[in-house]
């Protein structure tokens, strides 16, 4: 298995799960960076006219700063991100829709504690059209990692 772990950290808490995620299969790195860094006002999901809010209910692409190199040749790739409204934060969607997924395996982790998973792998399946399968789960622990790389076998 060839594994790319992909990630979206807002506040360093997605980036350090995906950081031992990487560590205990051995897989590739890529940090998700939209072009324009949110500040930490924009990340202000109560204020209602914050940019996090404004794009997920805009349903705006958040450009990203640069591309995974050769990902045609992973087979499996995880895709990590805080939890917006029950779902990825748009430059998961903006960063997804720039690959081929046919025949990957893609697991998608989230990080936040507030919101649930919900649907969150229903409302990415667009955005990875032609992946062989796709889980979501929320990781809020180490023993939630683990389970996640049971899954794995």
């Amino acid at each position: 298995m060839k594994a790319l772990v992909a990630y979206f950290s807002a506040s360093g808490r997605t980036a350090k799960v995906a950081s031992a995620l990487a560590k205990k299969i051995d897989a590739d790195v890529f940090e998700i960076k939209p072009t324009q860094p949110y500040t930490e006002s924009d990340l202000k999901w109560a204020n209602p006219i914050a940019r996090c809010n404004k794009e997920k209910f805009g349903k705006k692409d958040v450009p990203v700063e640069s591309k995974v190199e050769n990902f045609e040749t992973y087979d499996t790739v995880f895709v990590g991100f805080p939890i917006w409204y029950y779902a990825a934060p748009n430059v998961i969607n903006t960063f997804c829709k720039d690959y081929d997924w046919t025949g990957k395996k893609v697991y998608a982790f989230a990080t936040s504690g507030g919101s649930g998973i919900g649907k969150t792998a229903e409302k990415l399946e667009p955005y990875v059209k032609g992946a062989e399968s796709l889980d979501a789960m929320i990781i809020k622990s180490k023993e939630d990692l683990l389970e996640l790389l049971k899954g794995l076998k």
